[in-house]
């Protein structure tokens, strides 16, 4: 099982630069198909005008957005000429209100999507937006890229994170190419519950699983000694010395993430490894 077709959007040629190098090498590894998605975005809120100069002004920002559009094509093009995997790439623009459904669109029959880390300096509310979008509305899995992490040319070690979710049981299946090329894989289990149907043995049914897939795994239970499960998870990554982790994305709404926090958005925001993520 490998992917077959592999995408990345480029919205900026300097913190998506570290994206486009993960799925060339990604679809290297795979013998994959890799579609760069060249995306300028007018990122103004129409409700802020005058009615007079609306139409002026939505034309304007559209033609700018286009020109960003094709400037970063020529950037995707000229990193991509030399090499031999096969590519495709597309210059779009889109208004910030119809993100979604552009991203969607162009996602939903890949494999695999990479993309740069949403949250940092620089980054503006579409670099979220393109992130959720490939997630919800394409229903692909995404491979974040923390910044200037350079992705492993071989996969040695995997770090699954594991709370028994759907999300989570997900994330794995859709992973399954990479675990299946690890070396090693950790199944975190952080706090598990006192109650329920792995209480007596937390991961071992996803061990398992793996292990009929040809996945060498083992189980890691965690104490939950740190506030945030996602400062636990970086320290166990470090431990394992990991290449990646493993793990479900927005287990509560994500209204809920962005006002009070939570385990993927903290995982985004402080990342030191590439988090392959899945809803």
């Amino acid at each position: 099982m490998n992917y077959r077709t592999i995408t990345t959007i480029v919205t900026d040629t300097n913190y998506s630069k570290g994206a486009l190098e993960a799925a060339k090498v990604i679809a290297t590894q795979h013998d994959a198909h890799l579609e760069v998605l060249c995306l300028g975005v007018d990122r103004s809120q129409q409700g802020f005008y005058y009615a007079g100069a609306s139409a002026m002004v939505v034309q304007d920002n559209l033609a700018q957005a286009r020109e960003e559009a094709i400037e970063l094509e020529t950037f995707a093009r000229q990193s991509l000429a030399a090499h031999a995997l096969p590519w495709s790439s597309a210059a779009l623009t889109a208004q910030i209100v119809a993100l979604n459904g552009v991203v969607a669109h162009r996602t939903r029959f890949a494999d695999l999507t990479v993309l740069p880390r949403p949250y940092g300096e620089g980054r503006g509310h579409d670099a979220e937006a393109i992130v959720e979008a490939a997630l919800f509305d394409g229903n692909v899995p995404v491979l974040v890229m923390p910044d200037g992490a350079s992705y492993p040319q071989s996969v040695g070690n995997v770090v699954v994170a594991w709370n028994e979710s759907p999300e989570a049981l997900r994330a794995v299946r859709q992973a399954l190419p990479f675990l299946k090329q690890a070396d090693t894989v950790s199944i975190a289990v952080i706090d598990p519950p006192q109650h329920g149907p792995e209480r007596s043995d937390p991961g071992g049914a996803l061990s398992q699983l793996l292990a009929r897939h040809g996945v060498r795994a083992e189980v890691s239970v965690l104490a939950k000694t740190m506030p945030r499960i996602s400062d636990i998870l970086n320290r166990h990554a470090r431990d394992r010395d990991a290449d990646m982790i493993v793990m479900g994305a927005y287990g509560h709404s994500r209204f809920r993430e962005s006002i009070l926090g939570g385990a993927t958005r903290h995982m985004l925001e402080v990342a030191e490894v590439p988090i392959v993520l899945a809803h």
